[in-house]
């Protein structure tokens, strides 16, 4: 079936939201290349757990498209009507399964040559979309706070070489009722500007006490149900040897939250956890990971004005039977802070990069701390870059100086 016969009814097994949201455009639906509509239902079909942030760009970006005539439309969309494919893609249920067409279109394009060319034509349309329907400012400066070391006594690696050119590296920090304070004004940012899903905290160990009203938290220990179905659940699939490498893709893609025992209460949230632990790259495995990943995820999808990450010692590197297999380890001796510190280290510098791609960079607040250390980076706008501070201060300071 081709884009241009389209009707309402197809849509039927769509969520609620997302139905509503394709019927509405179905006239613009009707009109895109059969390479690129695909890839646009497949966030159309997921509109219903979409964070906030991400439900106005999908919608301020069918508004744009729907603006555009027929001429300015085949011109801006022409890159990606010039592949041909195989009569096989039109016959797939496409509709139905987007995702499923969209992994079959990459295993395509990297075998016929074309994925550069297809790479090329998608970073173009985006370029297009930012300047033509740019994302609005944050309604109040946005702030990252990272945590590397938990666990770490002694340090001789060198932290933050790659953030320190763009703020102040401060190596006297006041230790003292540190994570206190960070949670404090976590809190207080939250409270004073109540957005949901605005604000965010991810541990890779077991969540900090106290209250965290407004904010959306996930952790590495409190996922460890899901996790350990999900590894049940691969294990199983691969000894079985009835399932190769993209039909193992195709069946995480498909994984419901029910499926890994997720909470019924929040189901956006459920539904985003179910995709860092089965899209991400060892989320399920090593704490690092999880948290590196989730940040990622959180900047790019919810774009939020608050996020604290802390990241914890995770498991030594062993062979991927050793870390699939139901074998006992004993988790104390098998953790590997000073590895872990290395590895959160260029996850704060990602981090950092990501936050960076949100509107309102120039604005933004960013502080990397040596947890339980007297060592951290701020950078911001105050912040004069590539300098140094011997000075005694706390964090509450830090965070007032950046903000």
């Amino acid at each position: 079936m081709l884009p241009s016969e389209l009707k309402a009814d197809h849509f039927r097994g769509y969520p609620t939201q997302g139905r509503a949201l394709a019927i509405k455009h179905l006239g613009l639906l009707r009109q895109l290349p059969l390479v690129f509509l695909p890839i646009l239902l497949r966030e159309i079909i997921d509109y219903d757990w979409k964070f906030p942030a991400e439900k106005k760009d999908l919608e301020n970006q069918l508004a744009y498209l729907e603006s555009l005539s027929a001429e300015p439309l085949t011109r801006l969309l022409a890159s990606f009507a010039s592949f041909r494919l195989p009569v096989k893609f039109d016959q797939s249920d496409w509709i139905g399964q987007p995702a499923q067409f969209e992994q079959h279109l990459t295993a395509w394009l990297w075998s016929t040559g074309q994925m550069d060319a297809f790479q090329a034509a998608a970073e173009q349309y985006s370029e297009h979309l930012k300047t033509a329907n740019p994302s609005d400012p944050p309604t109040m400066p946005r702030l990252c706070i990272v945590l590397v070391g938990q666990g770490v006594a002694e340090n001789s690696y060198e932290l933050f070489r790659k953030l320190r050119p763009h703020g102040v590296h401060f190596t006297q920090v006041n230790s003292e009722n540190g994570l206190t304070i960070l949670q404090q004004v976590v809190a207080a940012r939250a409270r004073t500007h109540p957005i949901a899903f605005g604000h965010w905290y991810i541990d890779g160990g077991s969540p900090l006490d106290g209250a965290w009203d407004g904010v959306a938290c996930m952790s590495y220990a409190s996922l460890e149900p899901m996790r350990v179905k999900l590894l049940h659940k691969i294990r199983t699939a691969i000894q079985s040897g009835e399932l190769g490498p993209e039909t193992l893709r195709t069946m995480l893609l498909g994984m419901q939250p029910s499926e890994l025992g997720a909470s019924e209460g929040n189901q956006i949230l459920s539904r985003f956890q179910v995709r860092v632990l089965t899209e991400g790259s060892g989320t399920q495995i090593f704490s690092t990971s999880f948290v590196q990943w989730t940040a990622r995820e959180v900047l790019r999808r919810a774009q939020p004005l608050t996020l604290l990450v802390r990241f914890a010692p995770r498991q030594r590197q062993r062979s991927m039977d050793q870390l699939l297999s139901d074998a006992h380890v004993d988790v104390e001796s098998d953790m590997d802070p000073i590895g872990s510190l290395i590895d959160a280290d260029m996850g704060g510098y990602y981090t950092w990069i990501n936050q960076q791609r949100l509107s309102g960079a120039d604005e933004s607040s960013f502080l990397i701390w040596f947890e339980g250390h007297n060592e951290a980076v701020a950078i911001g706008r105050s912040m004069p870059r590539g300098t140094s501070s011997s000075t005694s201060i706390d964090l509450g300071h830090i965070l007032t100086l950046t903000v």
